[in-house]
């Protein structure tokens, strides 16, 4: 396949670009490296705080968890400071990997493929509160445990120029991520469509932390090129996980400010939408001095189409209608469901005439369904200024009009039984 080739050729030139760095000498300053260490301590708790407010949202226990494994990383990493001026200033610049660094990295490692589990089996939280304190110390225990392990490892992880790797323990956390970033690949593929940047951004910090573990194998002393390689990969898988967790948020905020808006059943504007929609006409028809008209519809036989094909066909029935107000009406029109069967369209810069003409397009298009059962609606029209100049009003209009011709409607029916029975 060509993405594996594209993969393999990739591994080989990062492999080369790392021995060069390792025998290139370079050797950067503390400084630098306490910049970079703190930015990207900054950037995991930014993300944490918006994982956390993700979860309040959204109940996602993926996030619980990754926030407060981004917390005590952080806090690990802060530690670490410390750790590494004091073995800079005891002459220890050949120490390979800072234990506070492998330990960090690897508790990271570890809770990205448990939240893959818990996406997978148990996704969403029931008891939010509660889950809170309990992910909290779930993840300390994992913090705990992963210090010991490192403590309890044969010896110090040293430096051993003359060789990249100086034990296996070093790429323990590659390996954790490396299985993180294939699950989470394998489930992008699965449903891509449904992907959210969320997703993508999880692969790609975990593809970055393999990186960065890689990296740092290579590293010969502290603060060489493969090291400051090491510190810019994490720092970079930080970045994207921020980034990408506030991308994803303004999707949900965006989903939650159309749902708000919208009409569950049909997809339609809801009557608040409706009411803004013909409020900010009302202000452009003031100043333009041009009309616009409101329509309301009133589905005929609703309880009858209930009682004979049952409510999931009446829903059907209501859905359809929606449907056609939506695709028959102009693409500056508003249409909305005004609540129960009542339906409603707001007709920007125009007067009853037009919005008459479009509303017989749209009992054409009833009359000609060929799903059963047949759709008919009653209209009313209301236009400003001549039927009102607040929503009220027009609405009110609007609705005398609707049972007008309701009214006349249902006398025709009644003549046309007694003329069938002369």
């Amino acid at each position: 396949m060509a993405w594996a080739g594209a993969v393999s050729l990739g591994a080989i030139l990062f492999l080369a670009g790392l021995s060069y760095l390792r025998m290139a000498g370079f050797s950067g300053s503390y400084q630098t490296y306490l910049y970079v260490e703190v930015g990207g301590t900054l950037l995991s708790f930014c993300y944490a705080a918006n994982a956390l407010v993700r979860f309040r949202g959204t109940h996602d226990r993926t996030a619980l968890i990754l926030s407060f494994g981004f917390v005590l990383s952080g806090l690990i990493e802060t530690v670490g400071y410390f750790q590494f001026n004091h073995i800079l200033h005891l002459g220890g610049a050949a120490l390979h990997i800072p234990l506070g660094w492998m330990v960090s990295r690897t508790l990271l490692a570890v809770l990205l493929l448990a939240a893959i589990g818990v996406e997978k089996y148990t996704p969403t939280a029931r008891q939010p509160s509660k889950e809170i304190a309990v992910a909290l110390l779930v993840v300390a225990l994992a913090a705990y445990a992963t210090s010991a392990a490192f403590l309890a490892a044969p010896s110090a992880p040293t430096a051993h120029p003359s060789q990249i790797l100086s034990r296996v323990w070093d790429l323990l956390p590659a390996f954790l991520f490396l299985a993180a970033a294939v699950a989470f690949f394998l489930r992008i593929k699965q449903d891509e469509k449904s992907a959210s940047v969320y997703d993508y951004s999880l692969f790609v910090v975990a593809s970055l932390n393999v990186v960065c573990h890689i990296a740092a194998t290579f590293s010969r002393h502290l603060l060489d090129g493969p090291f400051f390689l090491a510190e810019l990969s994490k720092t970079a898988s930080y970045v994207v996980m921020l980034l990408g967790a506030l991308l994803d948020q303004a999707r949900l905020f965006d989903q939650v400010r159309t749902l708000a808006v919208s009409d569950s059943l049909t997809g339609l504007a809801n009557y608040r939408r409706l009411l803004s929609v013909i409020e900010a006409e009302l202000d452009r028809s003031r100043r333009t001095q041009r009309p616009f008209s409101v329509v309301l519809f009133d589905m005929d036989g609703l309880k009858a189409i209930n009682d004979q094909y049952g409510h999931l066909t009446g829903s059907r029935a209501l859905v359809r209608l929606g449907k056609i107000l939506r695709n028959h009406c102009r693409a500056i029109d508003t249409a909305a469901r005004y609540g129960g069967d009542e339906f409603a369209i707001v007709f920007p810069e125009a007067d009853s005439d037009i919005a008459t003409r479009i509303v017989n397009r749209i009992h054409e298009k009833m009359s000609s369904e060929a799903e059963a059962p047949p759709l008919s609606a009653s209209a009313g029209t209301a236009s400003y200024p001549v039927d009102g100049d607040t929503p009220e009003k027009l609405l009110a209009a609007a609705d005398r009009a609707l049972y007008r011709m309701k009214h006349r409607s249902s006398s025709i029916k009644n003549l046309s039984r007694i003329a069938a029975c002369l």
